[in-house]
Order: C-alpha cells, then structure tokens, then sequence
C-alpha cells in the first residue's frame, strides 16, 4: 500500500500575533462590511465566488470571540 502523505493547512497569520481589543473591533467593522459588499455583489450577480460569503462569516465569528475572550479576561485580571 502506497504511504499517504498528509499535510496542514497553513495559516496565513501568526500564531504569536496578538492584537489589542481596539484592532479587534476594527477588524471586525471591515469583516462586517467586505460581508455586506459580498452579499450584495452575490444579490447582483457580480460576484464570481460566493465562497467569500462563508469564508467572511467565518472571519467574523472568529473575531467576535477573540473579542469576547479578550473583555472575560480583562474582567477576570481587575
């Protein structure tokens, strides 16, 4: 049987990057609106990839709870 060679996925950020609470929530207003643009070029049909769509809330999600995670431990260091 032939070896199977498997391989990450590499991520495009930096595991030691660190962003403050004001750089996460400014992140997340570009998300939100790339998010609307994509919606409404999809609506439109100009959009050629709608996967956008998916990556971009997924984006979303991710920096909503990196906010989240970062207010809990603010709370918890005062």
């Amino acid at each position: 049987m032939a070896d199977k060679k498997t391989t990450k996925a590499k991520s495009t950020k930096k595991a030691t990057e660190v962003k403050t609470l004001e750089q996460l929530r400014a992140d997340l207003v570009t998300k939100t609106d790339d998010l609307l643009q994509a919606r409404r070029g999809n609506a439109a049909g100009e959009l050629t990839n709608p996967r956008v769509i998916t990556v971009t809330r997924k984006e979303i999600a991710r920096l909503k709870f990196a906010i989240h995670a970062n207010e809990i431990a603010e709370k918890e260091s005062k």
